[in-house]
């Protein structure tokens, strides 16, 4: 493996570059401390219609083994998107090992309800370095990845919709929008044509960006490529239906039992529309969703609360206590090869 070792541009050293440093990094946490804190008090605020009571007995009535089922579906989830992220690298030309793929995959989940997508570029810096290139040749990754993630959800939602019980408003749009975003981030020449626009919008200002960007662009065909875009597709399906299904288990064990169609469907459209916020990880705008959903389809608020914070404590924060316990390897196995 080549020992050039790329990483994210540093601000000059000095005492006002570590001050600038700490500033953001406060507010971040300020905003992600914040949102927390809206997700609580609007938890709390609903909760006051019911009685924590009931809804501590509903978790008492879980065992240990349907606690590892969920956790189980979850992980089969993140494996197959961790495998889909091995293919994605592997049709560019990166070569890091399956293994090594993965590790970047998960840690990056250590960063995932920070703002900004630290945890992409943080996955991003991994790649580049192992690999031994720019991080503008890796960068194509993540928009395989996440349009990859758009489409399965679209598909799933679209599918989940003629055969759910429950009528969702907006998910229609929602479902063509998630599509129009999969197909435009992916399409060479849509993507060319918009980084030509941008550049012509900024007076053809920093011109090494643009020239950056517009290579990147090019090698997003590869990704349209049936061999890489079938089995990148099928790991989408099949690891977020996993978690789907996850729901659907655990609606019925707390009593409420939802037909597998309408409980992808309203995971997917609260996955989705928590995605819209622009909040990381959804934060709020998922679990909101989530919850209105339920109640809507007839489900008790109590279930519906604590159905909606277990499954987003077996799904998204045990995502994020993975990535915690992989980050210090993926960062460990870049630097073992390049010191």
């Amino acid at each position: 493996m080549m020992s050039v070792t790329p990483t994210l541009p540093r601000p000059p050293a000095g005492p006002a570059s570590g001050r600038a440093t700490r500033r953001p990094l406060r507010r971040d946490r300020l905003v992600l401390a914040g949102l927390l804190l809206l997700f609580a008090l609007g938890v709390v605020g609903i909760a006051r219609a019911t009685d924590w009571h009931d809804i501590a007995r509903l978790f008492a009535r879980l065992s240990l083994g349907q606690v590892a089922a969920l956790l189980a579906l979850s992980a089969l989830n993140y494996a197959l998107r961790g495998l889909r992220w091995h293919i994605l690298v592997q049709s560019l030309g990166l070569h890091p090992r399956l293994l090594a793929n993965v590790l970047h995959f998960v840690g990056g989940f250590a960063m995932s309800v920070t703002p900004g997508r630290v945890g992409e570029l943080v996955r991003l810096r991994w790649l580049a370095r192992d690999s031994g290139v720019g991080l503008d040749r890796a960068a194509p990754v993540v928009v395989g990845d996440r349009a990859s993630d758009l489409a399965a959800l679209a598909l799933l939602l679209a599918g989940a919709l003629g055969l759910a019980t429950l009528s969702i408003s907006g998910a229609v749009p929602l479902t063509l929008l998630a599509l129009a975003a999969a197909l435009a981030v992916t399409h060479p020449r849509l993507t060319a044509a918009a980084v030509a626009l941008g550049h012509r919008l900024t007076g053809r200002r920093a011109p090494r960006l643009f020239a950056r960007l517009r290579r990147m662009s090019r090698s997003l065909d590869r990704f349209a490529r049936p061999a890489v875009l079938v089995p990148a597709l099928l790991c989408g399906l099949i690891g977020w239906s996993a978690e789907a299904w996850a729901f659907h288990l655990l609606l019925g064990w707390f009593g409420a039992p939802t037909g597998f169609a309408t409980a992808l469907a309203i995971f997917v459209f609260a996955t989705l529309a928590g995605g819209l916020t622009g909040a990381p990880g959804g934060l709020g705008g998922a679990e909101a969703a989530m919850i209105a959903l339920l109640a809507l389809d007839g489900t008790p608020l109590g279930i519906a609360i604590a159905a909606t914070a277990l499954i987003r404590a077996t799904t998204l924060w045990f995502a994020v206590g993975l990535g915690i316990i992989a980050f210090p390897f993926a960062e460990r196995a870049g630097a073992t090869r390049t010191g």
